[in-house]
């Protein structure tokens, strides 16, 4: 899920291919003094700087035309530490390196969001999660983090060192700095079986609370134009494991998942009309499978047909609601949408800027297929969201701005002030954050 280059002209496009950046240079620092040189030669230079990961974001929060830092030189484990149960990685390593890594060590993160591609840095800055009953974000298993601010200052914090910027940074939209390294907090390796079963959704909601309650991981997918979900939960196990099988992995995962889906989609662009039918066929496939294995394998899967996505954080007590005026709005309406709409929870937490942040929520992502029209649908499902609060994920499709996130986020202007204070001349803004965070 890499940002893609144009040879031609030096442009950058995002994995969605909705977003297309030129910087006036690029920097591959291999180390943190590296990094330091680049801000500050920026600075010299009169050049704002962002960071970018995989590109895997659907907004323009890593776009600039300054100095745009490509951090694939920053990668690997720096320190292991057993006793504290924790890692320390530089910023610019895949999440997939980092999980099998940990793997090779005996150790795990506790939760994973759904994809494995970003690096650690961006997804940690923009608040990427899983599912969870206890376990919240990447960026609330982070117990210290390393990063570069505006004058070339190399910062650490934690919960000791620093603990008001500690608070902001670990999802800090790659406002405060750029992070050149995160230590996050791991276990001993184990096993999780997963449990994916198909179920109507009236029934899914209506238990919902009582799925959560009853499993450490529960997440489902409703397909628009049926009554059908796709529930998959998550427990830890015992043992043994007992892994899908290699060939029903690549049917289920590179056959269907992917390459059967991704020709579904391109029949549903082309004619819309057949949309409603190809739903329905899609989510009569999905049946019911167990099987144990180490967590990232669980918890992640592939996704290579691409898409647009908007992802809104509801309060926990809204999502019923959420989910059925949703429902309703596409069946009165002429709209044909062709992914299911992916439901997920977290628990609270004390990160300024997380989606979290302070309450229960439960997450309502929509998608479209890359190339069809989505803002029709994102529009109508965005004013749903909305009305209950909601926070758009920092790195999906949204509209809004910082006099709305000043209103649902009661530590917004906390972050706000420590962003004046740290980069006052806005060497990391952009468009995006000039949005988003006010100018």
């Amino acid at each position: 899920m890499s940002s893609t280059t144009s040879g031609k002209n030096g442009t950058r496009r995002n994995w969605g291919g909705n977003v297309v950046t030129r910087a006036a240079r690029e920097v591959t620092p291999a180390s943190v003094e590296e990094l330091v040189a680049a801000v500050r030669g920026a600075a010299e230079d009169g050049l704002t700087v962002k960071a970018v990961g995989s590109g895997h974001s659907f907004t323009s929060i890593a776009a600039t035309d300054g100095v745009l830092i490509r951090p694939q030189l920053l990668t690997g484990i720096r320190d292991i530490d057993r006793e504290a149960g924790t890692v320390t990685v530089e910023s610019g390593t895949p999440l997939k390196r980092l999980n099998t890594a940990l793997a090779r060590e005996g150790l795990s993160l506790t939760n994973m969001g759904d994809i494995m591609e970003q690096t650690v840095s961006g997804a940690t800055s923009t608040g990427t999660h899983g599912t969870g009953r206890e376990t919240a974000s990447l960026a609330a298993q982070i117990r210290a983090l390393e990063m570069v601010t505006a004058d070339g200052t190399v910062l650490t914090c934690s919960e000791k060192e620093n603990p008001e910027i500690f608070a902001a940074a670990r999802v800090g939209l790659g406002a405060l700095g750029v992070v050149s390294a995160i230590t996050f907090a791991v276990e001993p390796l184990f096993l999780l079986t997963a449990r994916e079963e198909p179920m109507p959704f009236d029934r899914v909601v209506a238990d919902f609370d009582e799925h959560v309650a009853e499993n450490e991981h529960f997440e489902f997918y409703w397909f628009p134009h049926t009554e059908r979900c796709s529930t998959k939960r998550n427990n830890r196990s015992a043992g043994p494991e007992q892994p899908v099988g290699r060939i029903s992995n690549w049917v289920e995962e590179e056959l269907v998942s992917n390459g059967a889906w991704q020709v579904a989609n391109m029949i549903g662009r082309a004619v819309p009309t057949t949309v409603p039918t190809i739903a329905r066929i899609a989510s009569h496939g999905w049946s019911t499978r167990t099987y144990t294995d180490i967590p990232y394998k669980v918890f992640t899967s592939p996704r290579r047909v691409r898409f647009m996505e908007m992802e809104y954080a509801v309060p926990r007590a809204a999502l019923k609601e959420t989910l059925r005026e949703l429902k309703a709005m596409i069946e009165r309406s002429r709209l044909r949408v062709s992914y299911p709409v992916e439901v997920r929870t977290a628990p609270a937490d004390d990160l300024a800027l997380s989606t979290a942040a302070g309450r229960e929520s439960a997450y309502i992502a929509v998608h479209m297929f890359r190339g069809t029209p989505y803002q029709s649908y994102f529009t109508a499902a965005e004013r749903i969201f909305t009305a209950h609060e909601g926070r758009p994920h920092w790195g999906k499709v949204h509209t809004r701005d910082a006099g709305y996130f000043a209103e649902v986020y009661p530590r917004f202007a906390e972050f706000t002030a420590l962003r004046d204070r740290l980069d006052p001349e806005r060497r990391f803004q952009n468009d995006y954050l000039r949005r988003v965070l006010g100018s």
